[in-house]
């Protein structure tokens, strides 16, 4: 069994149990209020996952109204609430990082499926990359662009421990936007060879620039958990945060876009191929 694990993913996970509990004991959300003797809208939000940090008091009265007795189970959702409640290590970079809730699923994922049509994956980005993208994006800050490299590197340490399977898609123009900066393309595709053929479960493939694609809308990640409590999720990246789809349809729809892409793009023994032929 991982020992990673999220607050994200199993504040989420409290939710689904404390919603799927009260639906057993056939009580509203106002009845299972009055009974825990906790504000409706406590009960309604530790259902939707908005409340962020549930108390375990909370969960107790909440168990208790739904005549939950057996010492076990109440102990294993006791514990998903502590867990919920912790802060991940991303919290430390939240002034640089952008989609936190994003990085909470991504720890705890089984399977990453990633599309990026302009840049490199970011769990497969070098420091060198991850600089020159800040400073385009008008970051001029010497101590702000560290920690936004700083975050990355930590971000991309599952790799190294219990790694997921990732299976990473990225349009070729992320790597021929490079062309300026001919060291750091090297070193870019450098890494992402080396991510290819080593152990970890990583799949690459390109999608050539010279052919078009069903992903120009714009780039998406799906992410698989380990058990079928956690249901998958889609990531869909915005200014601020993101979008975040969980509704089997909408699942099934990126899943589908991702194996035209599998199928649009170069295989992963010729992205190999292709990627020594752009250093050599």
């Amino acid at each position: 069994m991982s020992t990673r694990y999220s607050p994200t993913v199993r504040r989420r996970r409290l939710s689904h149990e404390i919603k799927r509990r009260r639906l057993q004991a056939r009580m509203t959300l106002d009845e299972a209020a009055k009974t825990a003797e906790i504000a409706r809208t406590t009960v309604s939000n530790i259902e939707s996952g908005e409340k962020k940090r549930p108390q375990v008091n909370e969960i107790k009265a909440l168990l208790d109204a739904y005549q939950i007795e057996d010492e076990r189970e109440r102990e294993e959702i006791l514990t998903l609430c502590r867990q919920s409640r912790e802060r991940g290590w991303w919290a430390r970079y939240k002034d640089v990082l952008r989609g936190s809730k994003y990085i909470g699923f991504e720890t705890e994922a089984s399977m990453i499926s990633n599309w990026e049509p302009l840049v490199v994956p970011g769990l497969l980005q070098i420091p060198e990359y991850v600089e020159l993208l800040a400073k385009t994006a008008l970051v001029r800050d010497p101590t702000e662009i560290q920690r936004m490299v700083d975050a990355r590197m930590e971000r991309q340490k599952i790799l190294r421990e219990e790694p997921p399977e990732l299976c990473a898609v990225f349009g070729e123009a992320a790597l021929l936007a490079l062309t300026e900066h001919p060291d750091v393309l090297h070193r870019q595709v450098e890494h992402l060879i080396q991510m290819a053929e080593g152990t970890s479960p990583t799949t690459l493939q390109m999608a050539p620039a010279t052919r078009l694609n069903p992903g120009s809308a714009g780039g998406f990640a799906i992410m698989d958990f380990p058990t079928t409590v956690d249901p998958p999720v889609v990531f869909l990246e915005t200014d601020t945060d993101g979008l975040y789809l969980e509704h089997p349809e909408e699942v099934a729809r990126y899943r589908t876009l991702l194996g035209h892409l599998r199928v649009i793009a170069l295989t992963p023994e010729e992205t190999v191929e292709r990627l020594h032929k752009m250093i050599s």
